[in-house]
This record gives structure tokens, sequence and C-alpha cells, in this order.
């Protein structure tokens, strides 16, 4: 596998040393990164006390040469009016954060490595 994008919670998951997550991190070439998850980890930092070490790991993290940073565009928007007209559909709810986390995933055709359940409600997205 050459490029994926990780959900926050595997950053998270990668960082407590979950050995599954990581050995599949070590094995792809691009670690793709919304700046969605980075909004979602930089609010918990701030609740959770102990922000400056927290920003620092992050840092490190979003530095690697294998990590590319994903944005937010009128593209995405596309992708994700798309991504949430059919969820309602379907009548599956979904976390908004997740649909644009989703909507990066399409609109660069990557494939997401997520441990949340409820992307598999979402036609179309290859997960890991």
């Amino acid at each position: 596998m050459r490029r994926l994008l990780i959900d926050t919670n595997i950053y998270s998951y990668a960082l407590k040393g979950d050995n599954d997550v990581v050995d599949v991190l070590r094995r792809v070439e691009e670690i793709g990164f919304s700046v969605i998850s980075i909004g979602e980890l930089l609010t918990g930092f701030k609740r959770a006390g102990k922000e400056e070490k927290n920003r620092l790991e992050l840092g490190k993290f979003l530095d690697s040469p294998r990590v590319v940073i994903y944005s937010v565009n009128e593209h995405t928007a596309e992708c994700y009016a798309e991504v949430l007209n059919n969820l309602r559909k379907i009548g599956r709810p979904v976390p908004t954060n997740d649909i644009w986390i989703a909507a990066i995933a399409f609109q660069h055709g990557l494939k997401l490595f997520t441990k949340d359940a409820h992307f598999k409600d979402i036609p179309g997205l290859f997960l890991l």
C-alpha cells in the first residue's frame, strides 16, 4: 500500500503504541492527515492540560517527510455535500467532522484508515 489517509483516532492509537496501527503506518509510503484531524487534536490538547507536550509530538509527526497534510477547498466541499446527501438518503448519521474526513479521502482517492465503525456507512468509501 502506497498512500492512505488516517483518521484522528489512528494518530492517537499510534502514539499509544498500538502494534497493529504502528505496523500499518510503517508499511505505507505516504500518510495523509487532514486539517480536520489537526483541529480535533488541538481541541483535545486544550482540554487535556498537556497542550505544549502534545503540540510538540504532533509537530514532529507533521514534519515527517512521509506525512502529507490535506486541506479543505471548494472541491472538498462538493465531496462533503455528496457524502452528506447520500447518508441522509439512507438515514445514517455520521459526525460532521468525519464527513469532512471522508470527503478528503474521496477527493484525493485515498483509502481511509480508521477504527470508527460509522465510516462503514458511507457508500463507496474505501476503508482499511
